[in-house]
């Protein structure tokens, strides 16, 4: 079965995980993946990652999801920029997420990085995604 939209398949099964309150969640891996697992586990979103061997001997993430008074600490997890329609935005239209206590992950070219950084270093991209 191929995916059309890996990074929303993944961010689809961290929402429904919290749904069900579960603790981890697998996806298959990739370095897009990795790099936005990376930019939610230092804005403190959640717990951590690991890459592990999947039942079928392909590599996966399993992401440790994180909990606030039995809350998922993601309240809100959207898919910006999709395949059908990409959403750019200059350094200077970079959104705002919850009067700042939300972030927009954003893919530019010096990497994938949360909105506070990519201000900071004057670049603009494509917004991968928004939480809060």
């Amino acid at each position: 079965m191929t995916i059309i939209d890996p990074l929303g398949d993944m961010l689809t099964r961290i929402r429904n995980a919290q749904m069900r309150r579960r603790d981890n969640v697998r996806t298959p891996a990739s370095s897009l993946r990795a790099n936005v697992l990376e930019v939610l586990k230092t804005e403190g979103f959640i717990r951590g990652y690991s890459e592990v061997t999947g039942e079928t001997g392909m590599a996966e993430f399993s992401i440790e999801l994180k909990y606030s008074d039995s809350q998922p600490v993601i309240r809100e997890l959207q898919r910006v920029s999709k395949p059908g329609r990409r959403v750019y935005a200059s350094v200077k239209n970079i959104p705002v997420v919850g009067n700042g206590l939300g972030v927009s992950i954003l893919s530019t070219p010096k990497g994938v990085m949360a909105d506070h950084q990519a201000r900071a270093e004057n670049v603009g991209g494509e917004v991968l995604c928004r939480v809060f």
